[in-house]
């Protein structure tokens, strides 16, 4: 039997939509673990109060406040919730109310979420730390603003990128991205989820679009480009069954412990965008026939997670190369544990358990219960 909370002196609070499937999730191993459900500090409310207050015995998780659209008008002001203008006012809303959060034994830091959230920040901390990422002349709060479709153009010729992303600062789920790639005699393309509508204004959509005419791809950028925007290097992917493959990779209290092979037919593998999972055997196998170790490909994966040592789970997006010989980081992901019914990498100490009951056993080694006989023994599965 496992100790009750009294005799712990732990107990588990997320900030989340109290109806979305993250909440029940990490709830679901919460209760596994023999505690009681997590206390719920809804968005809504703490956007409304301007912050939430936890117990010293509380150990704080911060989930995703997507998928609520009265959420995501508090955040990024009124509109359709499709949109994809206003991430800049999103990540203000967001930090703002990260730092209202008071109290408790937090998972995530405040200030590792401000970076996770700015690309351009967040790219330069893992360039600096030598974690190999594609080349961007937007790195960093030094680097030049974008301000539109015309400095893009210049980017490009200045940085010899023919083929690049141009990715909104602060979105997430490819929301805004644009894969780019130009030709001779003025060919250009960009493929994109981003609907444009007859009225100008900018949609999320589950269909991936492809713009040919300049003037549709510049008005977008010119668009996105009041929000801020990072630009990257297209890499060529490795592929799998002749489809595009890069790697969702969960690591935990700096262990990758999850990984999933996304692929698709085209530059965006994300899985609501019409990617499929691949074969994660087959990478591995393709990864050794290469000559490289399955293990340091994992490393990179733990050495970006590294950079941000106070949260305790990150998603990280590893970008394949042709021939899996070699790897770079495209992502890192905040919010990136939703991976339902996946269960842990072998030897990553989280065989068995998805990626919300290894967090729970993670964040119960790193804040013990209180000291008493036994009373860890049965909650804790050291990673």
């Amino acid at each position: 039997m496992s100790p009750s909370v009294s005799e712990t002196g732990r107990r588990f609070a997320v900030v989340g939509n109290p109806d979305n499937r993250r909440v029940a999730l990490f709830a679901d191993a919460v209760r596994a673990a023999g505690l009681p459900a997590p206390r719920v500090a809804a968005w809504l409310d703490v956007l409304r109060d301007g912050g939430a207050d936890f117990g010293a015995e509380e150990i704080v998780r911060v989930d995703s406040p997507g998928e609520d659209e009265e959420v995501d008008r508090l955040l990024r002001g009124e509109g359709e919730p499709t949109r994809v203008e206003g991430s800049a006012r999103w990540y203000t809303g967001l930090t703002g109310a990260l730092a209202g959060l008071r109290g408790g034994l937090r998972l995530d830091d405040p200030d590792d979420l401000a970076v996770l959230f700015d690309k351009r920040r967040c790219h330069a901390v893992l360039d600096a730390a030598g974690v190999p990422v594609p080349a961007s002349p937007t790195s960093g709060p030094a680097a030049p603003p974008v301000r539109g479709w015309d400095d893009v153009r210049a980017l490009m010729r200045e940085h010899r990128m023919p083929r690049l992303f141009v990715k909104p600062a602060h979105g997430s789920s490819a929301s805004g991205v644009l894969a780019v790639e130009s030709g001779g005699g003025g060919r250009i393309r960009a493929t994109t989820s981003v609907e444009r509508t007859a009225d100008g204004s900018l949609h999320n959509s589950l269909a991936v679009r492809r713009y040919e005419r300049e003037a549709d791809i510049a008005a977008i950028v010119d668009a996105l480009a009041p929000d801020g925007l990072h630009l990257e290097r297209w890499l060529p992917k490795a592929s799998q069954d002749g489809r595009a493959a890069d790697l969702r990779v969960v690591v935990v209290a700096g262990r990758a412990t999850h990984a999933v092979v996304r692929t698709s037919r085209t530059p965006l593998t994300n899985l609501h965008l019409g990617g499929r999972r691949g074969d994660l055997d087959a990478v591995r196998r393709s990864v050794e026939a290469a000559g490289t170790r399955w293990s340091d490909v994992l490393g990179v994966c733990e050495r970006a997670a590294a950079c941000f040592p106070r949260t305790l789970c990150v998603g990280v997006d590893l970008l394949p190369a042709v021939g899996w010989g070699r790897a770079a980081v495209g992502e890192v992901n905040a919010f990136g544990d939703l991976l339902p019914r996946l269960t842990g990498l072998p030897g990553s100490g989280a065989e068995g358990l998805d990626t919300y009951a290894t967090q729970v056993a993670a964040a119960l080694h790193r804040h013990p219960p209180a000291p008493g006989p036994d009373a860890h023994r049965d909650l804790l599965t050291p990673l």
